[in-house]
C-alpha cells in the first residue's frame, strides 16, 4: 500500500546546535524516508549556505525564509505577538494553514507551548494541551504526561492526558491497552491532595487500563506506560531523570578509568555499556508532542543533536500515519 506523504515544517534557528545540526537532521530523514517533505523555516541566506554540503532531493525540502528569532529568555506570549516574522511563528501557521501536518522545534518550551495553543489551536473537547515526553525505564519507555504544559491543573484535564496518551501510545509505540497510572505520593487511593484523588475516582470509571496510583521509585521499574500528572510533578520528574541520568554515566566512567586493571575491564564491557548508555540517550526517542492541537507539534529537546531531528521528524511521520488526531477526536466526548 502505498504511503502519504507527509509534511513538517521545521524551526531551523531553534535550539543550541541550530542551525547546523537541524539543517543535517532534515537531511537525514528525507534521504531516509521519501515520504517525507520538510519546510526549513528560517534565515534563508544561512540555510541556504549549509544546503550546499549535502547531496539530497530538492523535491522533499523548501526553505521559508524567517529573519526572527525568539529566545528562550524571552516572555513566551509577548515573543509569539510581536515577532510574526520568527522562524517559530511562520512555522507553526504552517500548521495552521494546512501546509504542513506538524512542526517540529528544539527552541524556547514557553513559546511552543504558548505558539502551540494560539495559533494552531486545541482540538475541539479538550481543555488543555499537554506535553508527553517518552523516558527510559529498565524495560523499555513510558509516556510522562504532563510535563509542561499546565502547572495548575484540574482533574478533568488529567483524564483527558490518561485518554491522549493511551491513543497515542498504543499507536505509535505499538503497546496494546497500554497501563496507565496516576503519579501520587502512595498507591492507596486515600493518599495524595484534592486533585490526584478526584482524578483517581474519575479515572477508575474511564474505559483506559487503569492501574491505580503509582509512586515515583517504581516509574524506573517500568510499571505503567502512561505517568499522568500536572504538569509541576511532572517536569521535576523529567528534569531529575535527565540530570541523574547524566551524573551516573559521569560517575560510571569516572570509576570505570581511574586504573590500568578497571580500563581493561572497561574494554570488555564496552558493548554492554554502549547499549546502557543509549538506553538513557533522548535523541533515540525523538521529541515530546504537545497532544490535544489540531496540528502536531512537537518539543525536542534544546541540545538535540542530528540524530535526535531525524527520530523526531519520522516520529512525525508515524503520528500522521496512524491519524492520532482523528483517533483523538473520537474518544474525546465533548
Amino acid at each position: 500500500m502505498m504511503q502519504e506523504m507527509i509534511t513538517v515544517a521545521v524551526d531551523a534557528m531553534g535550539g543550541d546546535n541550530a542551525p547546523n545540526e537541524i539543517i543535517k537532521g532534515c537531511i537525514e530523514s528525507i534521504n531516509d524516508d521519501s515520504n517525507i517533505k520538510i519546510y526549513l523555516v528560517g534565515n534563508n541566506i544561512i540555510i541556504n549556505e549549509q544546503l550546499t554540503k549535502y547531496t539530497y532531493n530538492k523535491e522533499q525540502l523548501e526553505v521559508v525564509d524567517a529573519k526572527e528569532t525568539i529566545d528562550t529568555c524571552e516572555s513566551p506570549v509577548m515573543a509569539i505577538r510581536r515577532k510574526k516574522e520568527s522562524s517559530l511563528v511562520k512555522g507553526l501557521n504552517l500548521v495552521k494553514e494546512k501546509k504542513a501536518n506538524a512542526f517540529v522545534s528544539a527552541g524556547s518550551t514557553g513559546a511552543i507551548l504558548a505558539g502551540g495553543t494560539f495559533i494552531v489551536g486545541r482540538i475541539k473537547g479538550i481543555e488543555r494541551p499537554a506535553l508527553a515526553p517518552l523516558i527510559p525505564h529498565k524495560k523499555g519507555v513510558s509516556l510522562l504526561i504532563d510535563c509542561g504544559a499546565n502547572v495548575d491543573s484540574k482533574a478533568s484535564y488529567l483524564v483527558q492526558y490518561a485518554k491522549m496518551g493511551s491513543i497515542y501510545f498504543e499507536n505509535v509505540l505499538g503497546v496494546k491497552n497500554p497501563r496507565v497510572a496516576l503519579i501520587n505520593i502512595g498507591e492507596e487511593k486515600s493518599k495524595g491532595n484534592s486533585l490526584v484523588k478526584e482524578a483517581y475516582s474519575l479515572l477508575e470509571n474511564e474505559d483506559i487500563n487503569f492501574i491505580g496510583n503509582i509512586e515515583a521509585r517504581e516509574i524506573p521499574e517500568g510499571k505503567a506506560d502512561i505517568l499522568v500528572c500536572d504538569a509541576f510533578v511532572g517536569n521535576i520528574i523529567l528534569k531529575y531523570t535527565e540530570g541523574f541520568a547524566l551524573t551516573m554515566l559521569s560517575m560510571l566512567k569516572k570509576h570505570l578509568l581511574q586504573n590500568v586493571r578497571s580500563k581493561i575491564g572497561t574494554l570488555l564491557l564496552k558493548p554492554a555499556l554502549k547499549d546502557f548508555k543509549k538506553s538513557f540517550d533522548y535523541s533515540e526517542y525523538g521529541g515530546a508532542p504537545l497532544l490535544g492541537l489540531e496540528g502536531l507539534v512537537v518539543k525536542t529537546h534544546g541540545s538535540s543533536d542530528s540524530k535526535a531531528i531525524k527520530n523526531t521528524i519520522l516520529q512525525c511521520k508515524k503520528f500522521s500515519d496512524q491519524k492520532i488526531n482523528q483517533k483523538i477526536k473520537e474518544n474525546i466526548k465533548i
